[in-house]
Formats: structure tokens, sequence, C-alpha cells
């Protein structure tokens, strides 16, 4: 560095060289402040978003109706448990898979049996719900599972379930022809108490029947004993039959979604409450619900000569006002016998109810000897009308002496029951036969015979009338003139007879004469009877 001179011009003095020191700083610059708290509060917010992130999953619904991602909730009584992170649609652009976030304290939702569906407003036969949803918007409910298995793939259901799993009481399965009036919320009555809810039915793999699943409520779930007896309540059970007409309803509920009713057996004894999952049989109604079990029945088949219309599956075989059976097919077949067809109608018979009671295999061929029995005694089946009204019948059995004798059954054949023709087809024989009689008479000789018999009637008609005409022309007028004289006559007797006529004084003089010489001759009489010796010698003289 090159120095300039002095005033004086003195060359100045040398000056050192200044020695460089950097300042020594304990705390940061306040420019730093703002991005270290800015890192902090993204450190916190992330770890605060970390620790309530829980498992995803993935939800498969038909569709997506009311979903929207990042908006749409997942909710469990009320309380938000999750949100709906992605919609998207599966590989066969059937279904779409949702994708859910769950906060991290919901994790126990993610297992095995987990229940999720879409709350919306929905209008269904057990009533209308959702309404809540109409203005917050839909939200995915959920009925979490039992199990400990952990999952994050689901299927969620289309429909709300009718019973979630913190709701106390027991299923039951149901065995059932036919689903009749059921439906998913259709109500389970006892006593005519709503006590459960039907949740849900399915056909069994066979297709020959289907399975009822039905939730009892507590404390309700008590009164289904292993003795209880179910029968359909659905709507109006109307029945017109040989038995006349019968009307049951359960209540107004039942008209519309249908029901199920149950009902201890009266004739068994009250047992313990049947276990979660206990089968029962699901009866048509209440009658054969509650029927006594009669054990196994006996099949027959009968044989009809004549028509079968009014008689159908399921009428009753009576005996003498009890019914000891029922119709189970009705048929037809052709006789090579008597080449004609005749109709086979099969039965099964209960003996139990004729009071004789039968178990096991053996007690069945017992219950087969004895109808043996009783069909050699005379035991026949008889179709009659039940109803005058619907023309429907039923199958009558009744003893009748001096009946046909049954033919031995072919090998390997149904043993058969003897019939006799029923009182009507009877009836229909005696007029027939009437007819064929009428039918034999000659009405074209009877009718030539009476029109002979009219015209000598007429003949004899017209003969009386001449007659007729001459009696009134010349007999007539001599038989007033007689009639006259006669009348003449008994005016003159009446003169004769009567009380002041000479005749009736004369004779009653004679009279009184009469019995004046009969009072003299009775006085002699008693004279001589006194005095017989007067007649010799006469009246002797009376002394003065």
């Amino acid at each position: 560095m090159t120095q300039e001179p002095t005033a004086d011009g003195n060359p100045p003095p040398s000056v050192p060289e200044p020695a460089r020191r950097r300042p020594r700083r304990w705390l940061p610059s306040l420019v730093w402040l703002i991005p270290i708290v800015a890192a902090a509060a993204g450190l916190s917010f992330m770890f605060n978003m970390l620790s309530r992130h829980g498992p995803d999953i993935e939800i498969t619904f038909r569709s997506a109706e009311g979903l929207e991602a990042g908006k749409t909730r997942v909710r469990y009584k009320d309380v938000d448990i999750g949100q709906v992170k992605a919609i998207k649609l599966d590989k066969g652009l059937s279904n779409v898979i949702v994708t859910v976030e769950l906060t991290n304290d919901a994790s126990d939702f993610a297992v095995e049996g987990s229940r999720f569906w879409v709350v919306k407003p929905r209008v269904a036969a057990s009533g209308v719900s959702g309404l809540g949803t109409l203005l917050s918007g839909a939200y995915i409910g959920v009925d979490p599972g039992k199990s400990e298995n952990r999952v994050t793939e689901f299927t969620g259901l289309e429909v709300p379930p009718i019973v979630t799993a913190d709701t106390p009481g027991k299923q039951f399965v149901l065995r059932a022809k036919d689903l009749g009036s059921l439906d998913i919320g259709s109500p389970v009555y006892y006593r005519r108490i709503n006590v459960g809810q039907v949740v849900a039915y399915d056909l069994d793999p066979d297709g020959e029947g289907l399975t009822v699943r039905i939730f009892v409520s507590a404390p309700y779930d008590r009164f289904v004993t292993r003795s209880a007896r179910f029968w359909h309540a659905s709507g109006i059970n109307v029945q017109l039959n040989a038995d006349g007409l019968k009307l049951q309803t359960q209540s107004l509920a039942s008209v519309a979604l249908g029901g199920v009713a149950f009902l201890p057996s009266p004739h068994l004894p009250r047992s313990e409450p049947a276990d979660n999952e206990t089968v029962f049989d699901l009866a048509a109604d209440e009658d054969d619900a509650l029927r006594r079990e009669d054990g196994a029945p006996v099949e027959r088949v009968m044989y009809f000569q004549q028509s079968v219309r009014g008689l159908s599956p399921g009428a009753p075989v009576d005996f003498r006002g009890v019914v000891i059976g029922e119709v189970r097919t009705i048929g037809i077949e052709f006789d090579r016998k008597t080449n004609s067809f005749r109709m086979p109608v099969v039965v099964n018979l209960y003996p139990g109810r004729l009071g004789i009671r039968y178990k096991g295999a053996a007690d069945k061929e017992a219950a087969d000897r004895l109808m043996d029995v009783l069909v050699r005694r005379g035991l026949r089946a008889q179709l009659r009308n039940g109803n005058l009204l619907t023309g429907q019948l039923y199958v009558a059995i009744d003893f009748f002496p001096g009946a046909r004798k049954l033919p031995p059954a072919e090998e390997g054949s149904m043993a058969e029951f003897p019939t006799v023709p029923g009182a009507f087809n009877e009836l229909q024989s005696k007029l027939a036969d009437i007819v064929d009689k009428i039918g034999k008479v000659p009405f074209d000789q009877l009718g030539q015979n009476l029109s002979d018999a009219t015209r000598s009637m007429k003949a004899t008609m017209d003969t009386a009338q001449q007659l007729m005409d001459r009696l009134n022309g010349q007999v007539a007028p001599e038989a007033v003139a007689t009639m006259e004289d006669a009348r003449k006559t008994l005016q003159a007797a009446e003169r004769t007879f009567a009380s002041d006529a000479p005749l009736q004084q004369d004779v009653r003089r004679a009279m009184q004469e009469l019995m004046r010489a009969a009072d003299s001759l009775r006085q002699l009489t008693d004279y001589l009877e006194q005095n017989p010796q007067s007649l010799l010698r006469g009246k002797p003289k009376e002394q003065p």
C-alpha cells in the first residue's frame, strides 16, 4: 500500500496491517427462527396425522352412489371412525372398490366379520330409514365383527342389516318349504307380541326348500325353547275347504309384511331355552304346527272309479268326524283288467289318532297289521262332499258290512285300501237305472191307448148328456108331481096326529079306560090270590 507524504514533506510513519477476526456468536440469527418454527409445526402436524392414521381397507360395492372421495365419512354410533380415501372400478367393471382410511382407534373394525353398508334414505318393507342423511349426506355404516383375524378387504352390504352385533338376543334357523309372504324385516310374534325380525333367507343347495334366519330380541329369546313350534303368520290366512271357512291373522302389520309366530307345543313338557342357531321347522299354519306328533304315517293307495273333482292334496281323511290322515297325491291310470280308467289317491294314515300309539319301526309294522285287520272287518273309504258351496270333497272311512273283499296285493306294489262308491255316485247310478227303466216304457202304445180311451170316454159323456136331457124333459115333471102328493099326505098325517085332533082325544080316552080295566083286573087277581075258594063258592056276602 503506497503512503502519501505528510504536510511537512517528511515520509509518513509506517502503520501495521490490522488483524481480521470474526465475531463469535452463541445464538442463531433471528432470520432462522421462522423456518425452524415452521418445521417444528410441520413435524408436529405430521406426527399427529401419523398417530391418528389407522389401517386402510377396501370395501367392494355395486355402485358408488352417494359416495365421494375425501368427503364421505365412516361412522359407528354416529362417531367418525374413518373417511373415504379413493374410489375406483374393479377389473371387471361390475363393481366399485372404495378405499377407506380408518382412524388409529378404529383399527379393531378391520377384522373378519365386520359389515359395511351405505346409509342413505331408504323405503323398505320394514319401514323408512336414513332420513337424517338428507341434509348431512350419505355415509358408510359399520357393524364390528367379533373375530380376531385381521383383514383389509370387505364386501359391502346393499341394504343395512336388520340386527347388529351389539343387539342382545339370539338367532335361530327355520327350515321351510316356501317363503310365503316373508321378507327381510318381517316381524316375529309370540302370543301376538312383536319379539323379533326375519334377518335373512336363502334357498337350499338342492332347491327343495329354503332356510330362514330370524332374530329374537332379549329377554323374549328365553321363550324359544326346544319344544317351540313356528308357523307362517303371513297376511290373512283364509281357508275354505271341506272343514268350512277359517280366517286367521296376527296383526295389521302381518297383513302387509307377513310374519312368523311361535308357541310352545301343548303336547310336550316345557323345556330349557334353545341355544343360539338352533334349527326348527316352519309349518304352514298354526294347526299344522301345534298338531300332536303322530309318528311315521301308514301309506295306502285308494282307487276310485268316480270323478275326483273337488278333492285336492291335503284334504282330510275322516273317520266318524276325527281326522286320521290326509291326501298326499291324486293321479289317473288305466286298468287293463276292466279296460277303464281309475283314480289312484295316495293317502297318509296315522293309526295313533285312533287311540293306539306306536313307536319305532316295529310299531310301524304293527300299525300295518292293524290296518289290515280293520280292512278285513269291513273298513272302507268313500268320497263325500264336505262343502256344498265350494264342492270340496274329502275321504271318509267307516265300516261297511257286506263290502267286497280286497284281492291280494301284487308283489312290490303299494298296499291298497279298498273303497266303496260315494253316496252321490250311488244316487247317480239309481237315477240312471230309473232313466233306463223309463226308456223301456212303450210311450207310443200308451199314447195310442190313451187316445182310444179318450174317444171312448167322450162317447160315454155324450150318452150321459143325452140321459140327463131325457131326465130333465120326462122324468123330472113326474117326480115333481109325486113330491107334491107326498107333501099333501104328510100334511094330512100332521093334522091327524095333532094334539087337538079327535083321533088323539079318542085314543086318550081309550087309554084311560084300558088303564081302569087293568086296575080292576089287578084287584081281581089279588082277591083270588087271597081267596081262591071264591072261584067255587063265590064271593061271600058282607056282614052288616
